[in-house]
């Protein structure tokens, strides 16, 4: 049996560990087709938590019930990718035979980079009212995804969710799932469309249960006929904090082990593997994830390094020695931007796995 486990972004784990109820009023929605708020939905989240997986789980869905679907990443001139994916899916199921109707369309975020000219932005409300009608007559609609938000321009996120909007309000069958970081939501204005985005269905994601991750690991190295002692499963799985990027990647280094010694895992096997995973997980989320943090922002994650735990903004605040009101922005910016989440009133941790470690080992950069 090959490695079940791909540790690169927006691949589809072998198990999706507590992700099995999230969409489960977008699934709704699919059968009633339109007006539905899990018709519109934003999964938002830290790096590495399984946004993508997410997003090809929606348009897995919308298959199944026979919708059209356009994916695309939100890099600049996505609103004419999607146009353009619009156009060939009419094109299709105006003159294709039946056994040629396509139900799928993939706009990866290659090809035509322009901003949708002035002329096609009326074209593009035309067209896609035409294709609604169409796909209603066949009791299905259109499932249009996007990926990374927060990377989006705001002109072309705000024109394609004010053609949504006036979709859902002629009544025809149109899906909208996107995500993105945390900060793809807070950055929307209170006013205007951008208030049709914020009353969308938000899905917030977070790590999965310890035990969860212990079971599956069990489960998939005994279908395999590998051996992996429960101790070892669970030093393992602690070992992931529950972080999906780092389910995969630990799993995956298990399972080579596993392949160097013939199927039987022991504490020397598991600890490389955690090892080798945890150091994997620095070099593709938390440098990345850190490159571009402003010089107080990482001051601020640094003096949240000293607590072992949940740290207080008041005693980050004292440790930077900056007023508390400029340590809450700090707050907010970062929470934004992913790397922390709020932990009650007044409080923050880590999201992703390792900066406390990382940052404690490292020096500060200039």
């Amino acid at each position: 049996m090959d490695n079940p486990f791909k540790p690169s972004f927006g691949r589809t784990p072998p198990e999706l560990l507590d992700r099995t109820d999230v969409l489960d009023e977008f699934e709704y929605g699919l059968s009633l087709r339109s007006g539905v708020l899990g018709l519109l939905t934003i999964i938002t989240g830290a790096r590495g938590v399984g946004k993508t997986v997410m997003l090809n789980e929606a348009q897995d869905l919308a298959r199944e019930q026979g919708w059209a679907v356009i994916s695309d990443t939100s890099t600049d001139g996505f609103l004419a990718r999607i146009a353009d994916a619009m156009s060939a899916i009419n094109d299709e199921l105006g003159a294709a035979p039946p056994a040629r109707k396509i139900t799928a369309f993939v706009a990866a975020g290659f090809g035509v980079t322009t901003r949708l000219a002035p002329e096609r932005q009326v074209e593009f409300r035309s067209l896609g009212g035409q294709l609604l009608r169409r796909l209603d007559e066949n009791k299905t609609g259109l499932l249009i995804t996007l990926d990374e938000i927060q990377d989006a321009n705001r002109g072309e996120l705000l024109h394609l969710a004010a053609v949504i909007q006036h979709f859902v309000r002629d009544g025809l069958p149109i899906g909208f799932v996107c995500a993105g970081l945390p900060s793809a939501v807070s950055d929307l204005p209170n006013e205007g469309v951008a208030t049709f985005l914020r009353r969308a269905d938000k899905i917030d994601l977070h790590s999965v249960e310890i035990a969860d991750v212990e079971s599956s690991y069990i489960k998939l190295f005994a279908s395999a006929g590998l051996t992996l002692p429960g101790n070892m499963a669970s030093k393992a799985a602690i070992a992931t904090t529950g972080y999906p990027f780092l389910v995969q990647l630990i799993g995956y280094f298990l399972w080579r082990e596993a392949e160097k010694t013939g199927g039987m895992l022991g504490d020397d096997a598991v600890d490389r593997a955690i090892a080798a995973g945890l150091q994997r997980n620095i070099r593709l989320v938390l440098e990345p994830a850190l490159a571009n943090t402003r010089r107080r922002d990482m001051d601020y994650l640094r003096a949240m390094a000293v607590d072992d735990g949940v740290s207080g903004t008041g005693n980050v605040a004292e440790r930077m020695g900056a007023k508390l009101t400029l340590a809450a922005n700090y707050r907010a910016r970062l929470i934004d931007a992913g790397p922390i989440e709020a932990a009650g009133h007044g409080e923050v941790r880590f999201s992703i796995p390792g900066p406390r470690q990382y940052l404690r080992s490292t020096p500060p950069r200039d």
